[in-house]
């Protein structure tokens, strides 16, 4: 049976060009003194035989693995893996590979699967830290993507920002009882975003936050949340934290019988993939992905190459005793997404009596 036909070496690229097999390494490692018109040779060569080179050999000489770590608290949840794949496309483009590690949600995993990353030997790691996350022998420079309120962090969406735009757009639909939902009150990410919405609003404008942990509890996982008797009860807007939860409303209240957005508008936060097809589409807010896993990447490998702007963390803090990555924009904007789930006040009036809206 033939067997796979080994990729050249660089004894084969030096013998095809007369030279020695260290003029070869330093040529194509950018060390030694070999001149620029035989460095252009060389690589030709190589690339003209489909030289790849060893990366434990490239370790071996730098001192680097050219890995990067990836750490996500639930790779379940849609948006994950959008995030996963814009991290290895852009440290894809700066030449490293990226090792993912799925905390599934627990805190002690993430730790877990932190310690094992470092002993794989990454440059470097991004960490999406669950709430509580703490990392004490992390022997590498650590870029965190969260909110701009945690201690440590590189750089995120700026979720409270997120959060005015979704109350500025329900405030001028004329919405004046809205319902936040949001799923654990231990989150940093769905409090700024709470917490960004109730700060655009006026104070003629109701709101109340139903948590969806808090209510589990009690009546268990997948428990109705109770959005038609909200509806009875005046309410003519509901903003959920997220696109998982805004589908969860939207779907409670079409099977009470409410439509949205006629009888009640619903929001969501992420703009998952499937928020474009539901029915009505979802408005959401939009987080750039794609720069936030540029800006982090950038200071990461900054960091590792360059001894780039690294911050010590605090006993404090979340994340302490890593190498913290400082990036120099921190906050990236959020974009408003309007599409068939929100709709004026006047809809809702003409589905509610005047009773119910004055409850």
């Amino acid at each position: 049976m033939a067997t796979a036909r080994p990729g050249p070496n660089l004894s084969r690229i030096a013998a095809s060009l007369g030279v020695s097999v260290a003029t070869v390494s330093n040529a194509l490692s950018g060390k030694g003194r070999v001149s620029a018109e035989l460095v252009e040779r060389i690589r030709a060569t190589a690339a003209e035989l489909g030289y790849i080179p060893s990366q434990a050999g490239r370790a071996l000489r730098t001192g680097h693995s050219g890995v990067l770590g990836l750490v996500l608290p639930d790779i379940s949840n849609p948006l994950f893996p959008q995030i996963a794949q814009a991290i290895e496309h852009a440290a894809a483009v700066a030449g490293y590979g990226v090792l993912i590690a799925d905390s599934r949600g627990d805190v002690d995993m993430q730790t877990e699967a932190i310690h094992r990353l470092v002993e794989r030997g990454v440059d470097g790691m991004v960490i999406v830290p669950r709430r509580g996350t703490r990392i004490a022998d992390a022997d590498c420079p650590v870029a965190v993507i969260d909110t701009p309120s945690t201690p440590g962090n590189t750089v995120s969406a700026d979720h409270w920002q997120g959060g005015r735009e979704i109350a500025r757009h329900l405030r001028n639909l004329g919405h004046r009882k809205i319902l936040l939902i949001g799923a654990s009150s231990a989150s940093s990410v769905q409090n700024d975003r709470i917490d960004g919405f109730k700060s655009a609003l006026d104070a003629d404008i109701k709101t109340e936050v139903l948590w969806i942990e808090r209510l589990e509890e009690r009546d268990g996982p997948g428990c109705l949340l109770g959005l038609a008797d909200k509806v009875q009860q005046g309410f003519t807007a509901f903003a959920a934290v997220s696109d998982l939860h805004a589908l969860r409303a939207l779907t409670e209240l079409q099977r009470a019988g409410i439509a949205v957005p006629d009888s009640a508008s619903v929001t969501g936060f992420d703009d998952l993939i499937w928020s474009p097809v539901v029915t009505p589409a979802l408005t959401t807010i939009r987080m750039d992905i794609t720069a936030i896993a540029e800006i982090a990447i950038t200071a990461l490998v900054s960091a590792i190459q360059n001894g780039g702007r690294i911050k010590k963390g605090s006993v404090d803090e979340p994340l302490s005793g890593s190498r913290l990555v400082i990036a120099e924009k921190s906050r990236v904007p959020m974009q408003l997404i309007v599409r068939q789930s929100t709709g004026p006040l006047g809809l809702a009036k003409t589905n509610l009596s005047a009773g119910e809206l004055l409850t």
